[in-house]
């Protein structure tokens, strides 16, 4: 006697909501992490307009951020200190980037200098990270609005 085999539909639906549940998750964790250069913003620091401010392009290779406030005081790892004191700040700097193996020539020391800071300070600052053979240097400023001309 033949034997009658049971034949079954087979349908190859997946359910997809983990699958959207993950995306707007990954979605929602970019978001979060994409706005780095607000990281290093202070309040107390307006920076100055500047029309041939642009935006910096890519990253930079072991970035140093240094922000001189109006009375030349640098804000500097959650403290601020006195222009005098950076010399210490910035051996300790050197110390971890000659751990991580990496040159402090490729490093980059990023000012943010208030609107208000005589460029006296900004110099003196920029002096004494070259006298500990910083190289390579960035100035932030705010970028102009661009107004429609009539």
């Amino acid at each position: 006697m033949p034997v009658k085999r049971k034949t079954y539909d087979v349908s190859a639906e997946a359910d997809m909501t983990p699958m959207i549940d993950m995306t707007f998750q990954l979605i929602a964790f970019f978001m979060v992490l994409i706005n780095f250069a607000e990281d290093n913003q202070d309040q107390r620091i307006n920076l100055p307009q500047s029309e041939l401010a642009k935006p910096p392009e890519g990253m930079m290779e072991s970035p140093i951020t240094l922000q001189l406030d109006k009375n030349g005081n640098v804000l500097y790892d959650a403290q601020e200190l006195p222009l005098s004191q950076m010399r210490d700040k910035l051996a300790g700097e050197i110390d971890l980037i000659k751990r991580r193996e990496k040159s402090v020539k490729d490093a980059t020391i990023i000012i943010r200098a208030d609107g208000k800071t005589p460029t006296g300070q900004v110099q003196d600052l920029i002096q004494v990270c070259q006298e500990l053979s910083f190289e390579k240097f960035a100035l932030r400023a705010k970028q102009e609005a661009v107004t429609a001309s009539k």
